[in-house]
């Protein structure tokens, strides 16, 4: 009875200390973490905003960049991220917007870049993911990104929102798709439409 007394308070007291340390490590890390998770999400703005940054770039850097170069706005639900370099001289060179939405596996995130128009895509890139690797994952290459560039945002009737499809391409909002990623390609496309329904709609409105 005692033996089992003296284990029930180390057990007790050696949980307690655990719990205690790992308290104190998230709160100290804490900071560097959310200092991370700012950095990474200002240097996707950036590279999709084709925007012109040292590749090795600290995160106080990226900081000082992303708030020199790109001015942030709110239109209805949505935050643009304007880019206006110094020697645009006040012009919009580039316009981001974020888009989110459940994956296969799990969220998926990421930025679209438009034109100042904000009528055809520059640029696109996926800094959230977990599809499968070598078929949904191929999202966040390079190769399949490229993809989007110079897509517009409506079809030849108006009609708002990207296809991305196996087939042969005949409109200029076709994306090829990733052979073997079909839920992976259309959950991406669910996600960048109603996206691009709003952005439409709120062009339409500042018209």
């Amino acid at each position: 009875m005692k033996d089992s007394l003296h284990t029930i308070i180390y057990s007790a007291v050696m949980g307690t200390v655990c719990a205690l340390l790992l308290t104190g490590a998230a709160t100290i890390t804490k900071p560097y973490k959310e200092s991370n998770a700012r950095a990474e999400k200002n240097r996707s703005i950036l590279g999709v905003l084709n925007a012109d940054f040292p590749a090795e770039a600290s995160a106080q850097e990226l900081e000082e960049i992303f708030k020199a170069n790109v001015q942030t706005e709110k239109r209805g639900d949505l935050e643009f991220y304007l880019y206006c370099p110094a020697e645009a001289q006040g012009q919009v060179k580039t316009v981001a917007v974020e888009f989110a939405g459940p994956g296969l596996w799990a969220p998926i995130k990421g930025f679209l870049a438009l034109n100042p128009q904000m009528d055809k895509i520059v640029g696109i890139v996926f800094h959230e993911q977990e599809e499968t690797p070598g078929l949904g994952g191929d999202i966040a290459t390079k190769e399949f990104c490229d993809r989007f560039i110079d897509k517009t945002l409506v079809d030849a009737s108006g009609k708002p929102g990207i296809i991305i499809t196996t087939k042969a391409l005949s409109a200029t909002n076709e994306v090829a798709g990733i052979s073997g990623a079909t839920m992976t390609s259309d959950k991406v496309q669910a996600m960048l439409n109603i996206v691009i329904e709003k952005i439409v709609k709120e062009r339409k409105g500042n018209g």
